[in-house]
């Protein structure tokens, strides 16, 4: 029997309803500090701007603080909106970071807005730089992190300090074909949003491996990010993954979806059999229910997929269940921790 991969984690930072965006923060770094007991691989924190129910807008910021709360998980970002920013500035953040935290930091980065197109417009204040210079921009900043010459005209003799003996794990996040593409274009390691899009096609990594050209790395690496509750019963993994179905169908429905509502809001809300059939097709690759039930499903997907690592995104409107629910996973997926 194949040996199950490693399980990570993807932290958005949720804001409940009645909850602050202080109390979320509060709970990423508790919620870091019992995953890095248990033994997962990596915890990364998101990047979503202008949201109410996602805390997490600056990932390096959450990340200076992370590396304190924490000693030996790897942490970083899923990830970084690279269209938004300057390549040197993202440089330098993660090599400070890196000097920090040395052997500990991830670089995840993305094209998506992570907001609406008024708010990436706010983000990019008047620059002309635009996602179609993605790529260009990736070549800079792993250039520049790497103390070699960027690509850009105009940028051959710029340095970004400090010099890192460690360089930050750098990662291609994305949620369509094109970025497995360039992901194996670049040479980078790969890490799928299934959480987001459930509907690619099951052989993107092995796109993604037929293409890769030696790079950052020499082999293709790929992780696969799913969405996941784990409880002591089905029933209760499902009543507990309603708070999430009702966000998801409100943000859907206007562009911001407001904070987590409690498990009884959902329970309560007015279905329609249409909503019930758009929730049922995106939650079908999604991991829900005992700790059996969630460990077959997972393992089911990275065999589909052809996933080298597993990173799971728990939302929950009680913070106390979805600490339960990586306890449980941890323990049934045998980690050590």
């Amino acid at each position: 029997m194949p040996e199950s991969p490693p399980l990570s984690v993807l932290d958005q930072s949720p804001v409940r309803v009645g909850g602050t965006a202080a109390d979320a923060l509060k709970e990423t770094f508790l919620l870091a500090q019992r995953c890095e007991d248990l033994g997962f691989r990596r915890y990364w924190v998101a990047e979503h701007h202008a949201s109410e129910g996602l805390a997490g807008c600056s990932p390096e910021v959450l990340l200076a603080r992370l590396g304190v709360e924490t000693k030996t998980i790897r942490i970083g970002s899923g990830g970084v909106m690279l269209p938004h920013y300057s390549p040197y500035k993202v440089a330098e953040n993660f090599k400070l970071l890196a000097t920090l935290y040395p052997g500990r930091i991830d670089l995840g980065i993305g094209r998506a807005p992570g907001s609406s197109q008024y708010i990436a417009a706010a983000l990019r204040y008047a620059s002309r730089v635009t996602p179609e210079l993605f790529p260009q921009m990736v070549q800079d900043l792993n250039a520049l992190l790497r103390d070699e010459r960027p690509v850009t005209p105009g940028m051959e003799h710029a340095k970004a300090l400090p010099r890192v003996e460690l360089c930050p794990e750098l990662w291609m996040l994305g949620s369509s074909e094109d970025s497995a593409m360039l992901a194996a274009h670049l040479g980078l390691p790969y890490s799928f949003a299934l959480f987001i899009n459930p509907e690619i096609r099951e052989d993107v990594f092995e796109l993604y491996r037929r293409n890769f050209q030696p790079g950052v790395i020499g082999k293709p690496h790929s992780m696969l990010t799913v969405f996941a509750i784990c409880a002591d019963t089905e029933a209760e993994a499902k009543r507990l993954a309603l708070s999430r179905d009702l966000w998801f169908h409100r943000v859907m429905q206007s562009a911001g979806g407001g904070a987590f509502p409690s498990p009884e809001e959902a329970e309560t809300y007015p279905w329609t059999e249409q909503d019930r059939m758009i929730l049922a097709a995106r939650m079908r690759r999604s991991a829900v229910g005992a700790p059996e039930q969630v460990v077959t499903q997972l393992n089911g997907m990275a065999a589909k997929f052809g996933a080298d690592e597993l990173m799971i995104v728990t939302i929950t409107f009680d913070f106390a269940a979805r600490v339960r629910s990586y306890e449980l996973l941890a323990a049934a997926w045998g980690m050590t921790g």
